[in-house]
């Protein structure tokens, strides 16, 4: 799965007049977070994101008057507030590798671009987006989180005894414990077409541990 098979495309974009006060505007209109600043050929030069332009905004407890507020935010512009550094990925990207750059650098989007082209943008909702569907979040089943070791063929062992007894796979995740002396994996199935109680039976003969096991509707 690549950047491009998650992203937003065609991103809304700002130039770096703007004001701020336009540029919450626009975020509130649009419901996004974040907006790339572009010059007049379109190339990316900057990022806002709404916690920038809200802490270039006065205070509540200000002494200033509503209409001088108001006349400070017009004149203050995108320019002075954006981050410069703008960490970009190319659509091509792993999403792994995406996802570990926002939170390496603890940010919450990453413009995209094809060559040197702004095509989308990858936020941490798009990322939210994906597990949701990877664990099979909206899909009805049995919900059966389990303790493995990590040698080679474990996974399909499991899978395979799933299929066995009639189950279908449609969420899977699984994780090693980091830390662990015995290389210990937890995995979570979302499996449909077995009962509660088939599925944990069969579990046990593939399994350290049973961790969790619950009906999703």
């Amino acid at each position: 799965m690549l950047v491009r098979d998650r992203m937003t495309l065609n991103p809304v974009t700002i130039t770096p007049e703007v004001s701020v006060t336009d540029a919450l505007r626009l975020m509130s209109e649009r419901k996004i977070r974040r907006l790339p600043v572009v010059d007049a050929q379109g190339g990316v030069i900057g990022i806002v994101s709404d916690r920038d332009l809200l802490l270039a905004s006065p205070s509540p407890a200000t002494t200033l008057a509503i209409w001088e507020i108001h006349e400070l935010l017009a004149k203050l512009t995108v320019e002075k507030i954006m981050t410069r550094e703008v960490i970009m990925v190319q659509e091509d990207t792993p999403l792994e590798e995406a996802a570990r750059v926002m939170a390496d650098s603890r940010i919450g989007g990453l413009p995209v671009l094809r060559g040197s082209e702004l095509v989308g943008i990858i936020s941490e909702s798009d990322l939210f987006k994906t597990l949701l569907q990877l664990l099979g979040g909206r899909r009805p089943g049995v919900r059966i989180t389990v303790a493995t070791s990590g040698a080679k063929g474990t996974l399909a062992e499991i899978t395979s005894a799933i299929y066995e007894v009639g189950g279908d796979i449609v969420g899977l995740g699984f994780s090693e414990v980091q830390g662990a002396a015995d290389g210990t994996w937890v995995n979570t199935f979302k499996v449909q077409g077995v009962a509660k109680d088939k599925l944990v039976e069969v579990m046990r003969l593939h399994v350290r541990e049973i961790l969790d096991v619950r009906e999703a509707p």
